[in-house]
């Protein structure tokens, strides 16, 4: 077995935590979806791929791929530390008073001593990521194995890329993870959205008439990764994260061809420059939302220079339907970050953001409920709050409530929610929602559980096959059906259909049902299985826009969670889901690269 000298391959493989993988694997989707298999493992474990080739242009890489690094819990305690530290070193220092004693002051320097390495330091030598250096017309990402994951993909995307800018009088600098096409060998596509720094950086220099240094490191130590995406306020630099928690400061190196800096002991290095006059189409691209994010104008990096350690490893990741290797670097975000939240929100006790609902879909919160409508307070705190301001569903509970993240939780705010007392608002949604009438503006549900427990359901509970039978004799669209909670103050009734109008129609056509109908929820037939509430949540909170989508009518509400289209004048293109191509998985289960069997593949509705 070749060893490697990467230090995250050597941990991983230390700590059991590491697969490689030796068969001939071509970077058009056959190792994404060899990854995207693998995230949705019990055991999931990182991957290395050794026999990297690109068959559509016959060409073998020495360059390994690695994937899935933040496989798991474990990953995350190793590559990041132990989150419950973090969180608490955090929270102490952000309540930290004048010390009375001497003993107390010398705790006190002691905690602000740590302080010292969150502030990167520049290097005066070349790092090892400039042992190899390609310059102009020599400097290609085609001898960088890209991989293009979906079928419906523009081409080759990085996805683990480190984005590394400044402000145009150089005050600020900022790093994150935006998602990067290969328009060819010698331009970048640069997927940053409306509300990233990078962003705004680039109107700065598009209004000075300047071009803007841009450069995208690949690999290094997993904490670059996971601090390049953490949702610090503008102006603070992501790298003081990383140095903040290994306690030691990032090491940085001024690029070759332009004046930003990147750690060291990177991978790879593309620099260049962004005429900010200038756009290309990006897109499409099968996003982490599970949907493909449509064409669009943005901005292009015109590399001048490539550079790599003698021996590096590229750094991926897969996006798609969760659950992915996302959830493990959103779970860790939520920990560190919930200090800094509730010095917005003090009476904020606990929050989850299930990697089913996407994150910036839905919230579950807990909070200290001090007065009558203290939740509805906080509900618009926290939509003005950063990135949780891009959150389209907020549920908040008492917190004596059971944990966040458990089964309990579901009954518990069933028994509590009064469907007419529910909050509708609108404001910005993230960019890559595709469900709400306008970009990036939509509607927000804020449900309030943390009161008591409301009067039992005086509906009358059928069996499911009785209450399919009534209901396909009012509405001819619908073609199955499944109860859930039915012991509960709001049962739940998932619908099937096909179909060929507004539901708004079909909650009108149900009313002589009321008597056994509390809350109705509508999906489309396809690509839908009733039996799956874990995939069904992910529909239903990434379809719907709340100002359109949720009807009411006497103690009876519908929501719409299908596909929009011109009967709901929805004027957008809606998208499609992202799924595997069945060739690609038959090819490698026949190759026993994989192995899954139907009941996994209906469980994560991986076609």
């Amino acid at each position: 077995m070749k060893e490697y000298t990467n230090n995250t391959i050597n941990i991983l493989k230390e700590n059991n935590l590491l697969r490689i993988i030796d068969d001939e694997l071509d970077i058009y989707l056959e190792i994404p979806h060899v990854a995207y298999i693998e995230t949705k493992k019990e055991n999931s474990k990182a991957l290395l791929f050794t026999n990297v080739v690109d068959k559509k242009n016959n060409k073998k890489f020495d360059t390994p791929v690695l994937m899935n690094v933040f496989c798991n819990e474990k990953a995350i305690e190793l590559f990041i530390g132990n989150l419950k530290e973090i969180e608490n070193e955090i929270s102490s220092l952000l309540k930290m008073e004048p010390a009375e004693g001497f003993s107390n002051k010398i705790k006190m320097f002691g905690k602000l001593f740590n302080l010292k390495y969150a502030l990167p330091k520049k290097l005066k030598k070349r790092g090892v990521c400039q042992e190899v250096i390609h310059l102009g017309q020599e400097a290609k990402t085609s001898n960088i194995p890209v991989l293009t994951t979906w079928e419906q993909d523009a081409g080759p995307f990085i996805t683990m890329g480190q984005v590394y800018t400044k402000s145009l009088d150089g005050k600020m600098s900022n790093v994150g993870m935006y998602r990067l096409q290969m328009h060819n060998d010698h331009q970048v596509g640069l997927h940053w959205q409306i509300h990233k720094d990078s962003n705004h950086f680039f109107h700065e220099y598009k209004k000075a008439g300047k071009k803007m240094p841009v450069s995208i490191a690949i690999g290094g130590h997993p904490l670059y990764i996971w601090s390049a995406q953490s949702p610090l306020p503008i102006g603070i630099f992501e790298l003081m994260l990383y140095g903040f928690i290994k306690k030691e400061n990032a090491k940085l190196v001024q690029c070759i061809s332009n004046d930003l800096y990147v750690p060291h002991d990177v991978d790879f290095v593309i620099e260049g420059f962004v005429d900010t006059s200038k756009t290309k189409t990006e897109g499409p691209f099968g996003d982490h939302t599970g949907y493909y994010t449509l064409e669009d104008e943005y901005p292009f990096l015109e590399i001048t220079a490539i550079t790599h350690k003698k021996t590096p490893v590229f750094s991926a990741t897969v996006v798609g339907k969760p659950p992915l290797e996302d959830k493990y670097m959103g779970h860790a975000t939520e920990r560190i970050f919930k200090p800094l939240l509730q010095t917005t929100v003090p009476d904020l006790v606990d929050y989850y953001l299930p990697e089913n609902g996407v994150f910036h879909n839905l919230v579950l919160a807990k909070i200290k409920v001090l007065y009558p409508g203290h939740a509805q307070q906080v509900m618009h705190a926290l939509w003005g709050i950063g990135q949780m301001s891009f959150v389209k569903h907020a549920v908040f509970v008492s917190e004596n409530a059971p944990e966040l993240n458990s089964m309990e939780i579901i009954p518990y705010i069933l028994n509590r929610v009064d469907i007419h007392e529910m909050l509708l608002s609108r404001g910005i949604v993230d960019a890559l929602d595709h469900s709400s009438p306008k970009f990036a503006v939509g509607g927000k549900l804020g449900i309030d559980a943390s009161n008591d427990e409301i009067q039992p359901c005086t509906k009358t509970i059928l069996d499911d096959n009785l209450l399919l039978d009534k209901i396909k004799n009012c509405s001819n669209e619908v073609e199955s059906l499944k109860q859930y909670y039915t012991d509960t103050a709001n049962p739940i009734v998932v619908l099937t259909v096909q179909k060929n109008r507004s539901h708004k129609v079909l909650l009108a056509e149900l009313q002589s049902l009321f008597e056994f109908l509390k809350i109705v929820v509508v999906v489309d037939i396809k690509n839908n299985q009733l039996d799956n509430p874990y995939m069904l949540l992910w529909r239903v909170v990434n379809n719907i826009d709340a100002n359109r989508d949720l009807y009411f009518q006497e103690d009876t509400m519908l929501i719409d969670a299908s596909n929009k289209n011109h009967y709901d004048n929805y004027q957008r293109i809606w998208p499609d889901d992202v799924s595997c191509t069945p060739e690609v998985i038959n090819r490698l289960k026949k190759r026993k690269v994989i192995n899954i069997d139907k009941s996994f593949e209906e469980k994560f509705s991986i076609f």
